[in-house]
Formats: C-alpha cells, sequence, structure tokens
C-alpha cells in the first residue's frame, strides 16, 4: 500500500503568508504599475470656447495644457479638430490654415518632445457629416475618399504631426497616406489607422465635433462587437498597406483583440477610450472639485497588462495629477 504524504501546514504557509502578510514583499513582488507615459491625450480643438458635451480646448488654450502633459509625464496628444465651413467633399480640410493645421503648430511650438497625433477623417468637414466622400447616388466613393484623406495626412504633416490616423475604416485609405506621405518628403511621419467597432459610446464626441451623420448612425465600416475574427483581420491588413501602429476602440471592449493582436504583431497597439466611456467611468467629486478616475485607472491597467502601448483617453491629464 502506498501512502501519499500530506503536505505539511508549513510548506503551504511558507507559500502564501509572506505574500500577504508583509507590505514590503508585496510591493517588492508587484509588476510595474500604470505611469503617465502611458497614457495619450485627447484635445478636442473649436474655435472659440465651447459649452459642450466634452471638454474641449482652442488654440490659445493649447500651450498651457502641452506645458502640463510634458511636466507630467504625457509623452503624445490625439488631436481632432471641428469645422464651421463644410463642403461635399471634406476639402475644406485642407486649407493651410485650418483649425488641425493651427493646432499641432501650437502643440509643436509649446512642447516639441511631445508627439501629435492627428486624425485624418471627413466626419468634421463633409455637409452630410459621414467620414468618406459620397458619389452622386449618395454611396461612398472610395477613391475620393483616399486622395482626399491621403492630402489630409500630408497637410497635417507639413504642419509638424508626428502620427496620422485614418479614421473612416475605408481599406485603402492607410496605404494612400503612407504613399501621400512618402512622395511628399515625410517618410518619418508614422501612419495609425483607427479600427473601430461600432458603439453608442461614441454619442458625446459626434455632438462635440458635430460629426453626427444627418442619416443616423453611421456604420458602414465600422465593425460589429460580436466579430473579432474580423477586427483583428482589419487591423493586420492595415498593417500590411502600410500602418506603423494600430488604434484600437473603444478601449474597454477592445481587451481580447488587443490581447490577440499583441501576439501576431509587434506593431504598437492604442486603445482609444472615447467619450462614452469618458463620461460613464468618471465623475467629478463634489466636494474636491476633482474628476474621480479610479475605474479608467483600472481598465488602463488591465489594456496595459493585455499588451496596449498607450491608451488614449480624454482623462489622461487627471489621471496623471493622481499618479504623481
Amino acid at each position: 500500500m502506498t501512502v501519499t504524504p500530506t503536505p505539511s501546514p508549513r510548506t503551504t504557509t511558507r507559500a502564501t503568508s509572506p505574500l500577504r502578510s508583509r507590505p514590503a514583499v508585496r510591493r517588492l513582488l508587484e509588476p510595474q504599475t500604470l505611469t503617465p507615459a502611458d497614457l495619450s491625450m485627447v484635445l478636442l480643438v473649436t474655435e472659440g470656447p465651447a459649452d459642450r458635451p466634452m471638454p474641449t480646448v482652442t488654440v490659445a488654450g493649447i500651450p498651457a495644457v502641452m506645458r502640463e502633459c510634458a511636466a507630467l509625464g504625457i509623452r503624445s496628444v490625439k488631436l481632432f479638430a471641428e469645422s464651421a465651413e463644410r463642403d461635399a467633399t471634406g476639402e475644406i480640410s485642407l486649407e493651410p490654415d485650418a483649425l488641425m493645421s493651427r493646432a499641432i503648430h501650437a502643440c509643436k511650438e509649446a512642447e516639441p518632445q511631445i508627439a501629435v497625433m492627428t486624425e485624418t477623417c471627413l466626419c468634421s468637414y463633409t455637409t452630410d457629416g459621414v467620414c468618406y466622400v459620397t458619389d452622386q447616388h449618395g454611396r461612398p466613393d472610395v477613391a475620393a475618399t483616399v486622395q482626399v484623406t491621403a492630402s489630409q495626412a500630408v497637410v497635417h504633416a507639413e504642419a509638424g504631426a508626428d502620427v496620422v490616423g485614418p479614421a473612416s475604416m475605408l481599406l485603402g485609405t492607410t496605404g494612400g497616406a503612407r504613399r501621400a506621405l512618402d512622395e511628399t518628403g515625410h517618410e518619418g511621419v508614422s501612419v495609425m489607422p483607427h479600427v473601430i467597432f461600432w458603439s453608442s459610446l461614441y454619442d458625446g464626441f459626434r455632438l462635440t465635433m458635430g460629426a453626427t451623420p444627418k442619416a443616423g448612425a453611421n456604420r458602414e465600416f465600422q465593425i460589429n462587437p460580436g466579430r473579432a475574427d474580423q477586427f483583428v483581420d482589419t487591423a493586420l491588413r492595415m498593417e500590411a498597406d502600410g500602418a506603423d501602429m494600430i488604434l484600437l476602440e473603444p478601449a474597454q471592449f477592445t481587451a481580447d483583440v488587443l490581447a490577440t493582436l499583441r501576439t501576431q504583431t509587434r506593431a504598437p497597439l492604442f486603445p482609444f477610450s472615447v467619450s462614452g466611456e469618458y463620461k460613464a467611468l468618471t465623475y467629478v467629486d463634489s466636494e474636491t472639485g476633482r474628476r474621480d478616475v479610479r475605474l479608467l485607472v483600472e481598465l488602463f491597467t488591465m489594456l496595459k497588462r493585455a499588451g496596449a502601448s498607450a491608451s488614449v483617453t480624454y482623462a489622461a491629464l487627471d489621471i496623471a495629477r493622481q499618479l504623481s
């Protein structure tokens, strides 16, 4: 008869007790936690001070924001800009004095070492509020969309942008941006397309930036949230088309595809915590006046664990203030 020895209580205690009872040992063994360098600050730029669903900033207010980002250790900002003028093709966005260009200049003049990432899209510039150019029948004109968003990328690069972000989800816009940048001497500018699950979490941004399609929710090229396989495939196809890094949105619902992509690509991955997440997961404490961002800290810690290079968020400054 074989007798299996029973583990001694001492063995069990030695394996668990020090990790639970000694704070110094717990601190010793804790992995690297979230830092301001793991965050990218979203700036919604408007022509003048605006009372909108989401916080906004004017060009005049950008230098102060950039200086605080630099002081706290935030290494990048993600710019979106509204437009009071619109046209059928979105070509109004190509004017050299467009708000986006002025915002980029303001960022780089204030803190040139901070990476400036932009959105190259048409929803804030087209009369119908969609992300692409339409033909005479109201259908997406892919070739025209690729051309104008590639031109946007060049305009942003000439203003000083470090990373441009095709966001319409039309395959071809990534390659178009890469070719246009290379052909105009901007080989050093990176391309970071958006890969997007459709969601109601974007409403705050759309209302703030006047980017709501007149025909209602615009989901033609966004991915059904049940199709993780399509999301991963799209991201990899965009990388093959010339993407240097990938933005995934909304952050809260992309943890699984982020972890999958981390095993299939070495490209930097940036989850974007969109407006609805900011509104739902933070609040201003009535006693201190400070924004409570604890839930976002937990979210971004998880995303960092899953492989995020940095998380893009409206709350980057609020979080960095609390981490510092």
